[in-house]
């Protein structure tokens, strides 16, 4: 009896050496960096560009690198999950100290790309990557960067460093990894196939699957459609007052947006407005500057998914 407790005795030890040993080994390394490829390009920047860069913006920059100064100088970003850690979001504007002003137009394309910036610093999950947009947008965007525009003037805030979590270092050790370049140009979808621009749009263009899926750390961005509950909500937020919410199943289930019109997703899109007209509660915004043909396509896209029985509304919504 002895000798099997002296055994177990011995297993336990060593396991809780093993498990301190891994904890030590991710906290030393941290989150990781990657050799990078250099990608020359040289964006030709004209007013259609910018404003469509603007617009793109509008929805996945802004949203978290607005600072206080009213510049893109970053802010700590309070909605996301604390199992992240941490997180602020960098000064992306185009002071060349403290933001990207001295970053080429191949490092802003490689960073969006990759995920990993010209030192060769990956950037964990909370920070989206754009494996899918096609080239026009992501010129777009780079030149909206590179333009006039009063949110991206230099700012001289530097940013604070994020303290992510052993979650956050673990999961970029084992699941999230610096995305391949792409080797040819990626073209957007025709616009008269709805079903597919409305694909191209959730989850190239305005990257709306992380949030409307149910879980930050299950998120395939390669392959988005194998994400876990894959547009079914209920992944977790913190509102502006603090609370947590759960995001919304956009699938066309009952429980999700299945007896709504495409009227009723339109108000929500555009005026943060749910199908019984109450106000949805934050992170979610409206965004304002999506077309018609935009909101069709997002909406022929999302009913030809798979439906999911996940009852979340009453997280989003108005009470």
């Amino acid at each position: 009896m002895k000798k099997f407790l002296y055994i177990l005795l011995f297993f336990f030890i060593g396991a809780v050496v093993v498990i301190a040993g891994f904890v030590g080994f991710l906290q030393i390394r941290g989150i990781p960096r990657y050799p990078v490829e250099k990608f020359e390009l040289t964006v030709v920047s004209d007013s259609a560009k910018i404003a469509h860069g603007a617009k793109i913006a509008s929805v996945q920059c802004i949203v978290c690198h607005r600072g206080q100064d009213g510049k893109l100088s970053g802010r700590f970003l309070n909605e996301l999950p604390p199992d992240f850690g941490k997180i602020y979001s960098a000064n992306i504007t185009q002071h060349k100290q403290t933001g990207i002003g001295g970053w080429s137009d191949g490092d802003i394309y490689y960073l969006l790309r990759t995920g990993v910036k010209p030192d060769g610093q990956y950037l964990p999950p909370y920070m989206p990557k754009f494996p899918h947009m096609s080239e026009y947008d992501m010129q777009s965007v780079i030149a909206w960067l590179r333009s006039d525009r009063p949110e991206v003037q230099p700012s001289e805030v530097n940013k604070v460093l994020s303290e992510p979590s052993l979650l956050t270092k673990f999961l970029c050790l084992v699941q999230f990894k610096n995305f391949p370049i792409n080797k040819a140009p990626i073209t957007e979808p025709d616009t008269n196939d709805l079903v597919n621009y409305g694909r191209y749009l959730i989850v190239g263009r305005y990257d709306c699957y992380p949030c409307h899926s149910a879980d930050f750390k299950t998120l395939n961005q390669f392959e988005p459609e194998k994400t876990g509950g894959y547009m079914g909500g209920g992944n977790r937020m913190v509102s502006l007052d603090g609370k947590e919410r759960l995001t919304a199943n956009l699938t066309p289930h009952k429980t999700g947006i299945g007896d709504w019109t495409e009227d009723d997703f339109r108000n929500a899109l555009l005026f943060s407005k749910s199908k019984n007209g109450q106000s949805l509660r934050d992170p979610m915004l409206p965004y304002n500057g999506l077309t018609d043909l935009e909101i069709k396509a997002m909406w022929k896209y999302l009913l030809s998914l798979a439906p999911i029985d996940n009852s979340v509304n009453r997280n989003w919504e108005e009470e």
